[in-house]
């Protein structure tokens, strides 16, 4: 839709532009008309909801409104007549679509999209909730307040005869959303799941509260992204895993105590529906690495999936320019998968140490599957949300179909909480066999 709305805008300037000099004329009166006339066709399409009203229409909103107002204005003062300039209806011509592009560049970059649609049996219903941890004091503000851990749900709805399911709770990606696997989550729900997805404040992009307020990343946190470098300085990497294995664990665990706790206590809502001897975790990439420790720090958690994430909870030090790793066996069933963006790299990229030996030397329940043909963030929503963005973060065209890519991400998830939460399939011989056959 964005680019259709930047041909439409084009053809309307340039047309401005060719009767302005052929008339040599500026043609104030026409061209603030149109512009008036613009904005009202813009608040009737999104009224309409020909353009989904959100966040990729807001800079395109706020160019159109100042155009009619200043359109409106120039009508209502009348002022007298500017000499005409061809250099200065070409100089307005460019300025005017360098402005409608910046505007438009999220709607550019995130087209509409719909996540993948469901496959189970039930009818996936979804609820936010914020909890507050008053055990913790929120790192990222001054201000003193309590952590509150923002926390959506995707589950079931109206399941019957009295039915509990598993529940398996997601942590996003170093720049994710609580959104970023939202197609993974539907498909999990509708087939008898509850997901719970941690919008991680300040260490999300942006995560919205059950009151609708919205907290974006924070600097210093994106900062440190930028800078940790593992091959460079491994202490300070070594430190930056700290801090955020803190942050991420820290909500993790009490999200789960959280959710337990009202499961426990017939709270209502989701969490009636929680099985609570049941419960997964998984994460993509930063996320993907905390998830990784969790087991290693409470007793309850019975399978860990990752999305391409290094063991960084393992890591207890640095020692002759080398990360120390936990030696301990994993406590419980893990499945690690990979893409294109780290498979060959796990031998050379020290973070990954762990991971590598456990393709050299797999435990009994420790599985690792590369999926190849697309990379990092082919394995979460964003392909689906901007293929464009992907391609420029993952360098170009991928050789998969984006849907088609999520969907065998999402058949090997189902395979394998089905098999370690639900004790269906056999699942070493089952799909994940095959894919491992198919992605060698």
């Amino acid at each position: 839709m964005g680019s259709q709305v930047l041909t439409i805008v084009l053809i309307v300037e340039l047309a401005l532009t060719i009767y302005s000099l052929a008339t040599k004329s500026l043609q104030e009166k026409v061209r603030s008309g149109t512009r008036i006339a613009a904005f009202i066709v813009f608040l009737l399409l999104t009224l309409a909801s020909v353009l989904e009203w959100g966040f990729r229409w807001y800079g395109l909103a706020i160019l159109l409104f100042l155009w009619a107002a200043h359109g409106v204005f120039a009508l209502i003062r009348r002022k007298g007549v500017r000499d005409y300039s061809a250099r200065r209806i070409m100089a307005r011509f460019v300025l005017s679509l360098l402005l409608v592009f910046l505007a438009l560049v999220p709607a550019l970059i995130f087209p509409p999209h719909e996540p993948l649609a469901p496959t189970g049996p039930y009818t996936v219903a979804t609820v936010r909730h914020t909890y507050m941890d008053e055990n913790r004091i929120e790192q990222f503000s001054r201000s003193g307040e309590n952590r509150r851990v923002n926390v959506t749900f995707w589950y079931p709805q109206n399941p019957t005869n009295n039915e509990t399911f598993p529940l398996i709770v997601f942590s996003h990606g170093g720049l994710g959303t609580e959104y970023s696997n939202e197609s993974l989550f539907l498909e999990l729900a509708s087939h008898g799941y509850v997901i719970a997805s941690i919008g991680h404040p300040y260490h999300a992009f942006w995560t919205e509260d059950e009151n609708g307020h919205v907290t974006f990343v924070s600097m210093d946190y994106f900062r440190q992204l930028q800078q940790e470098d593992a091959k460079r300085d491994k202490q300070e990497s070594y430190r930056y895993y700290r801090e955020w294995m803190e942050t991420r664990t820290g909500d993790i665990n009490f999200a789960i105590d959280t959710i337990l706790e009202k499961a426990s206590t017939n709270a209502g809502d989701v969490y009636n529906l929680i099985d609570v001897e049941r419960i997964g975790v998984m994460g993509h990439s930063l996320g993907g690495s905390a998830v990784l420790g969790v087991p290693r720090q409470r007793s309850d958690i019975d399978a860990v999936m990752a999305l391409e994430a290094p063991f960084l909870c393992d890591i207890v030090g640095v020692e002759n320019g080398e990360f120390i790793f936990v030696r301990d066996a994993y406590p419980v069933p893990v499945l690690n998968v990979y893409s294109d963006a780290s498979w060959s790299h796990l031998s050379e990229w020290t973070q990954y140490t762990r991971n590598h030996d456990l393709l050299l030397d797999p435990q009994a329940d420790a599985f690792n599957l590369y999926l190849r043909g697309a990379g990092h963030f082919s394995l979460t929503d964003l392909s689906l949300a901007s293929p464009l963005l992907v391609r420029i973060l993952e360098g170009g065209e991928t050789t998969r179909d984006a849907a088609a890519y999520l969907r065998e991400l999402n058949e090997v998830s189902l395979a394998f909480f089905d098999h370690y939460l639900k004790d269906r399939g056999d699942f070493k011989t089952g799909l994940y066999r095959n894919l491992q056959e198919a992605n060698p």
